[in-house]
Parts: C-alpha cells; structure tokens; sequence
C-alpha cells in the first residue's frame, strides 16, 4: 500500500513540476463565448474582396470593403505564426458596437494571462488612412508587456496598410462602420 502512496505523489510531483516548468496560467479577461474560426482561406478571401473591390471601385470610383471577424481574426493568427516572437498569440478579433476587440494570449516569462484590447477605428483626415487607437487594455494580473502596446498598434496598421498598401494606390476612405461582427468601409479612388 505504501508503495502506491509513494508513487502516486511522485507522479503528482512531476506533473505539477512539468507544468510549472512550462508557463503558469493567471487569468485575465474571459475569451467570448462562442470563437471565432480561423482558417487560411479566409484570409485570402479577404485579399480577393479587397482586390475586387478596388478593381469595381476603378469604373466607378466608390469603393465598399466589408472585412468580417473571421477574416480579421484569420490575418492577425497568421501574422502571429510568421514572427519568432510574436506580443501575442491565439487571436479573437470581435467587431461590435462600433470597436474592434482583440483577444489573445500573453506570455511574460512563466506567466501566461489573456489580454483584452479594445480600440476605436476611425480615418486620418489628411491622408484618408485608416487610424486605430487603444481605448483600453486589460492583461488580467500580468503587467503589460515592455512595448506591447507599440507592438500591438504597429501589427494592426499593418494589417490595414498592408492590405490596402501597392492596390490602394489613390484610394482615400471615406467612413468605417463597425457593427454586428463586420467592419465595413467606404472611400474613392481619386
């Protein structure tokens, strides 16, 4: 009987010793509920209407982008997977009332936590570009992570310089709408 004892504490031991040595858990803001799918071809699906878009909005000179959080959440997991180390992983990108909200997961050393990070999309008056500012971040107990915020800024202009970037050339949004699980916006080619 001792001998049971004896090894079911030393496999208790090792197990926990086995998940400390990997990164501890500590809570942070609830992901939602349902989740958003992420998957490779809607990613490219967002390029193509993108791309169609622009070619449409060519001939008549209106140009409607809607982007779903799906395709969102599909790019920035992908973005995540490119880079060595990445401010976040596993993304939940959500389109409400008028925000984007970005899920992820973040490590500081053996400390992982869910963060949160609301922003508000709007368009810079002299350029017509897309603008998102941090309206709040919330990275449970974890402090926020030197630069994290940058970091997160810099991936998300990305994701819409970057998708608009060599096609857009002359393109000059004209309003961004979020709601109901869609970003839609519209602009002229000038």
């Amino acid at each position: 009987m001792k001998l049971k004892t004896n090894s079911l504490a030393l496999f208790i031991s090792t197990l926990l010793l086995a998940s400390l040595a990997c990164s501890v858990f500590v809570g942070g803001p609830d992901y939602p509920e349902q989740t958003v799918p992420v998957s490779p071809d809607e990613y490219l699906t967002m390029q193509a209407q993108i791309e169609q878009a622009l070619l449409a909005g060519a001939e008549s000179g209106i140009v409607t982008i809607q982007i779903t959080e799906s395709q969102l959440t599909s790019y920035f997991a992908a973005k995540m997977q490119q880079q060595e180390n990445p401010p976040f992983t596993e993304p939940q990108v959500l389109l409400r009332n008028g925000q984007m909200q970005m899920y992820g997961k973040i490590t500081t050393g053996m400390l992982t936590a869910n963060m949160l990070v609301t922003m508000n999309v709007g368009i810079d008056p002299v350029t017509g570009q897309p603008v998102i500012s941090i309206a709040s971040a919330d990275f449970g107990p974890v402090p926020a992570p030197e630069g994290i915020n940058n970091a997160i800024s810099a991936v998300i202009d990305e994701a819409f310089t970057g998708s608009f970037g060599p096609v857009a050339v002359g393109f000059r949004i004209e309003s961004i709408t979020i709601a109901d699980g869609t970003m839609t916006l519209v602009g002229r080619i000038k």
